[in-house]
């Protein structure tokens, strides 16, 4: 089970610097069910997933013109016109 963006993380998924250096092991151990958050000076610093779970996140959806074609914006009568102003002075 991953956590989603809605669910609340539990404080047995946060974890200092020293606390995951220290209990590594588990953090890992953890993560292949739970992401864990890893803190620095008590902010959210990273997140620490599965394998598995980074490569669900990450793998490519299509190509940038298949999701180019796809947008709603396709059809729309937009001004796309570039104006041609002439760069602007710069003192150096």
């Amino acid at each position: 089970m991953t956590a989603s963006r809605t669910s609340p993380v539990r404080e047995s998924d946060r974890w200092t610097v020293a606390g995951a250096k220290a209990r590594l092991s588990e953090v890992i151990d953890r993560a292949q069910s739970e992401p864990q958050i890893i803190t620095r000076h008590g902010k959210p610093s990273v997140v620490m997933v599965s394998a598995e779970e980074w490569a669900r996140k990450t793998i490519r959806k299509g190509t940038l013109a298949e999701f180019l074609l796809a947008s709603p914006l396709r059809d729309a009568d937009l001004d796309l016109e570039r104006v041609r102003d002439l760069p602007r002075d710069v003192d150096l």
